[in-house]
């Protein structure tokens, strides 16, 4: 008990920016889901089973078209494609965690990634649980503050033309912080470099894939000379 309790108070911290951010996307998230006439139990489920922000709100436009489970299936591959490159990447770090493993691989998000992957836990503090306080943190928090998005939108009116830019908002702040707290640079100028060219050559519909792929060999053959960099 005293290791978990440990790891809790080690993980906590870490997460503090998470839980602002997620106060304003969870909440709009929320009152967007409202305003679509779904009731509280919709957030919540959506933000314990699915708990994919992005996918979240994109997940709304679908429950207001016709069923359509081809398109569903390819638009979510599309918009979480990401999720499988970050979990390649964390093969390593969620080796040897036992049954935690389950719900860390499910709990991969934008954020626990940007935290687990820039972040060491204290000496003394276990790994394993660690992680999995992390990720338990994110999750709690993004399902409060869907859930208090969609009870603000069932009892007062709001305007929610543009609500979904907090999205990019996150992202744009994960990114700053990113940039501040590694000295070597590359592979972030490599991401946007090969992301912007193939925004350019194959629209916004259609980049997101083929760009991963692309970062992803890049930084494969660069590797012992972005390494090379980062020795001290």
């Amino acid at each position: 008990m005293n290791k978990k309790i440990a790891a809790l108070k080690a993980a906590f911290p870490h997460t503090i920016p998470i839980l602002m951010g997620f106060l304003f996307l969870g909440i709009a998230f929320g009152i967007l889901l409202s305003s679509k006439g779904y009731t509280l139990g919709w957030a919540l489920l959506m933000s314990i089973f699915i708990f994919a922000g992005s996918m979240q709100f994109v997940a709304i436009d679908l429950l207001t078209q016709s069923f359509n489970p081809i398109n569903a299936f390819f638009l979510t591959l599309l918009v979480n494609a990401r999720h499988l490159f970050y979990g390649i990447s964390m093969l390593s770090k969620y080796r040897n965690t036992g049954k935690k493993k389950a719900y860390l691989i499910f709990g991969l998000i934008d954020e626990s990634f940007s935290i687990l992957c820039s972040t060491e836990p204290p000496a003394g503090v276990d790994r394993g649980w660690f992680m999995f306080f992390v990720t338990l943190f994110n999750h709690i928090y993004w399902v409060a503050a869907s859930a208090m998005g969609a009870l603000l939108g069932s009892l007062f009116t709001f305007n929610s033309q543009g609500i979904e830019f907090v999205m990019t908002a996150l992202f744009i702040v994960i990114f700053i912080n990113q940039w501040k707290s590694q000295k070597n640079h590359i592979p972030a100028l490599t991401g946007l470099g090969v992301s912007l060219s193939c925004l350019i050559i194959l629209g916004p519909n259609d980049f997101i894939i083929p760009s991963m792929i692309l970062i992803l060999l890049v930084l494969s053959l660069f590797r012992k000379n972005i390494e090379k960099e980062v020795a001290p």
